[in-house]
């Protein structure tokens, strides 16, 4: 047979590698080297209560509005479950460019590309730029998974904090920009920031984006929560999109999750210099080849008919943040600012030094379920998260359990 003829034919093939026992069977060592998630270990740490009031992650605790969850149905009932463009549907597209052309500046469909939830946003936009060796800078405290997107693609990261003080969060801009050298591939930037609740003002916009431009650097906002906004009536967060040209290094990411209460449709997009585009289709191609058809249809009417539900929730996580700020700041120990945005409170517990052992202490002895202010980075050890995202019966009864547990804390030190 053929086979038998090449077998014959061919050279002995040598198998000493299979012998090698130094082989590894782990991961590459970037991969290995990931923080794993102390949010994760504190949820993991809390499964077993069945009494357990929780507020640990960065989620709304209202379903998503009937008629986005209708418009995804009826595509469903349509039969639209076949794959489609990598970039995304045209009608959804056409949608977020005419809804970033509302809200910031004119954006065109050939800037915009749709993805699998803003967490594959974030981490396209830096598949697309980073190379092994690659100096990134980082705005901290931060959802933990900024930090760790560039390390997998082989980048290093630089961290600038945010100051804090008993009454915000600031950004000390003269700091960050001295750590935004020429050899900085990109700044990553957060406003409304997660866990902070910090949001920058126009003034450090205009004096960041002037600088990244002078020098090269690429910027990726994280603007998961421009609708999140509190400071004043402004329908978003000041963003770079506000005064960045489509020429400039500037890609903003985005995400249905939190503004239209859609966690779990896990829907995102992103807005670029037109150039990207064609490379973010090869990258969405080979990883999830495109978001599917009836979940961007459900997006689609989010965009277009969901601004009465978006600024029902700005006014309903507004009343949230008064209210549990009020409570919070009348307990004995306990430093809240007031954050300008998203749906977080960062505060301080005083003689706090271990973020995660507090966290699970609560958990044991009074079932409150809190997230530990060193996921976030170094910068957040001694502070714990609170997402306000939630009633104020279940925010009342989370500040009580917070008083007795502080109290439990207290004998046991």
């Amino acid at each position: 047979s053929y086979f038998l003829l090449l077998t014959i034919a061919s050279p002995p093939i040598s198998f000493h590698f299979m012998q090698d026992v130094s082989l590894s069977l782990t991961a590459r060592p970037a991969i290995e080297s990931l923080r794993a998630s102390r949010i994760r270990d504190i949820v993991n740490a809390g499964l077993s209560r069945t009494d357990l009031v929780a507020f640990w992650l960065g989620e709304p605790d209202e379903v998503t509005p009937d008629f986005i969850r209708n418009a995804g149905i009826a595509s469903l009932q349509r039969g639209e479950t076949f794959y489609t463009h990598n970039l995304g549907i045209p009608e959804l597209r056409q949608a977020l460019a005419a809804y970033v052309t509302r809200l910031h500046r004119p954006t065109g469909i050939e800037n915009v590309a749709v993805t699998s939830s803003g967490m594959e946003a974030l981490i396209l936009a830096t598949q697309a730029l980073v190379e092994p060796g690659d100096r990134t800078v980082v705005v901290t405290p931060v959802w933990p998974n900024v930090l760790e997107i560039p390390k997998i693609m082989g980048a290093s990261v630089a961290t600038v904090p945010l100051a804090y003080s008993k009454a915000r969060w600031s950004l000390d801009v003269d700091r960050l920009l001295e750590a935004v050298t020429p050899e900085t591939r990109i700044l990553y930037l957060n406003s409304p920031n997660n866990p902070t609740g910090w949001a920058i003002d126009t003034e450090a916009r205009d004096a960041i984006l002037e600088h990244c431009r002078r020098f090269g650097v690429w910027i990726i906002e994280d603007d998961a929560y421009e609708r999140l906004y509190y400071r004043d009536a402004s329908p978003a967060a000041p963003s770079f999109l506000d005064v960045a040209t489509p020429e400039d290094r500037v890609i903003s990411a985005n995400t249905f999750s939190k503004a239209w209460l859609m966690t779990g449709w896990r829907l995102g997009w992103l807005v670029t210099p037109d150039a990207l585009i064609p490379s973010l289709g090869k990258l969405i191609e080979f990883n999830t080849s495109c978001a599917p058809v009836f979940v961007q249809k459900a997006g689609v009417t989010a965009v277009t008919e969901g601004e009465p539900a978006v600024a029902h929730t700005v006014r309903r996580f507004r009343r949230a943040r008064d209210l549990l700020v009020s409570h919070l700041n009348r307990i004995p120990g306990v430093e809240v600012p007031v954050p300008e945005g998203a749906m977080y409170v960062f505060f301080r517990v005083a003689g706090m030094e271990d973020s995660v052992a507090f966290c699970k202490k609560l958990i044991a002895t009074v079932g409150l379920g809190l997230a530990p202010g060193s996921a976030f980075g170094a910068e957040g050890e001694g502070f714990v998260r609170w997402c306000f995202a939630a009633s104020e019966a279940k925010l009342a009864e989370g500040v009580e359990r917070l008083r007795r547990g502080l109290i439990e804390v207290g004998k046991s030190r």
